[in-house]
């Protein structure tokens, strides 16, 4: 997005024009544009309001009200925390006894109006121009917030006691980076902050391998909804759990569970035991798999994997547990397309769920091939038992969970 796209929104006509638009509705757009021109308004300012007024709408899930008082990329609305997430950021920082903290690439702003919402100064830096005047207004209410539009690395950090870092992980077409050192800034220029900046914090893909994570990280992983969000390493002050993996689980209802384990975060992953298909099969959350930490889901369910690379939990105990989903095993079979469709059909199933782990299956091929034209729903699991490609018919069972803590 260039300048063009938000400068006609930054004097009182264009805020008053945002401000004043209906609730964004696609299919009347086009009309809501042609009817504004028609009135003389100029057709650049037209174009910016109505494309902020979809941001705005597309961004309530992550803002909720806060929303309607922003200003949004396509880009920084995709990366940007969600305010329920960054609140957390933010609750670690205050605690730690952090005053003024530096948000390097803080996009549009979330962590920032979350951290300065709690009474902490931030200096606000993010290298892209644009970018960073939609983070000035989104923070404008925050007198202790301070936008600069500059280099994570050209910033004085004078007088600043804690870091919280967003290294882009993005080329400028939109590509997805996965090496460490493709980050802007790379993370071992981030991780020589601490030296200086004991109290560092870094938000980074979920994607994180183990062996990447210093020993003196705490790390975590955190999911929104079952989607896997981020991986954030804390240090200093803002790890009072010391080194280690956890996992953080929000569900829909933003009730929170928190899963962890000390010791060296880049060290190896305990495995869980292996045994037989039993009664239930649990479907730990993306959160805890990332972290390592589906060995402490089988433990707290009496349960087992089914096999030793496949992260499915199996226990003859229905267990409330917000770290998985649970499924009951109605059948299971060695997977043989006939056989399937015969069970399918058996079961007048013509809307089915697939879910897939350990298998070479492709679900969008097979769906098709099973010509389903039942009035029933299901749910198949294809994954892997005793090295044999297997079926597994189940359905969802929802023992009420409730958050806790360990």
């Amino acid at each position: 997005m260039d300048a063009a796209s938000i400068t006609p929104l930054l004097d009182p006509a264009g805020w008053a024009l945002l401000a004043g638009l209906p609730p964004y509705d696609e299919t009347q757009a086009l009309a809501l544009g042609s009817a504004l021109r028609q009135q003389g308004l100029d057709a650049d300012l037209v174009s910016a309001a109505l494309t902020q007024s979809r941001l705005r709408a597309k961004a309530r899930p992550k803002f909720g009200e806060w929303a309607d008082d922003m200003l949004f990329t396509p880009e920084g609305l995709e990366q940007a925390t969600r305010l329920t997430v960054a609140a957390r950021h933010a609750h670690r920082f205050a605690s730690s006894g952090a005053t003024h903290v530096a948000d390097l690439g803080c996009g549009i702003g979330a962590d920032s109006i979350a951290l300065a919402g709690l009474g902490l100064r931030v200096l606000a830096v993010e290298k892209d121009p644009v970018t960073a005047t939609i983070a000035g207004v989104n923070l404008r209410q925050l007198p202790e917030a301070r936008v600069v539009n500059a280099d994570a690395f050209e910033v004085d950090l004078t007088g600043v006691d804690a870091v919280w870092a967003d290294p882009a992980r993005r080329t400028s077409a939109g590509r997805r980076l996965h090496n460490l050192e493709d980050y802007s800034p790379t993370v071992d220029e981030l991780f020589a902050l601490r030296t200086r900046i004991p109290r560092l914090g870094l938000k980074l893909g979920p994607g994180l391998a183990h062996r990447d994570i210093p020993t003196d990280a705490f790390a975590q992983w955190v999911s929104v909804g079952g989607d896997v969000i981020e991986a954030n390493l804390w240090f200093g002050d803002l790890a009072p759990e010391g080194p280690g993996r956890s996992s953080l689980v929000i569900n829909r209802e933003g009730l929170a569970t928190v899963l962890s384990t000390p010791g060296d975060p880049s060290g190896p992953v305990e495995l869980a035991d292996v045994g037989n298909l039993r009664t239930y099969l649990y479907e730990p959350d993306g959160a805890v798999l990332r972290a390592g930490l589906v060995n402490r889901v089988a433990d707290q369910l009496g349960g087992h994997l089914l096999d030793p690379t496949i992260a499915y939990v199996t226990s003859d105990r229905l267990a409330a547990t917000p770290l998985a989903t649970a499924f009951r095993v109605i059948d299971s079979m060695p997977f043989s397309l006939k056989r399937l469709k015969s069970a399918l059909r058996e079961r007048n199933i013509g809307t089915l769920e697939i879910k897939k782990r350990g298998s070479a299956l492709d679900p969008a091929k097979l769906r098709p091939q099973l010509a389903l034209k039942g009035s029933q729903s299901a749910t198949i699991v294809l994954t892997r038992l005793a090295g044999q490609q297997q079926v597994l018919l189940v359905e969802r069972v929802n023992p009420a969970p409730h958050p806790e803590e360990s």
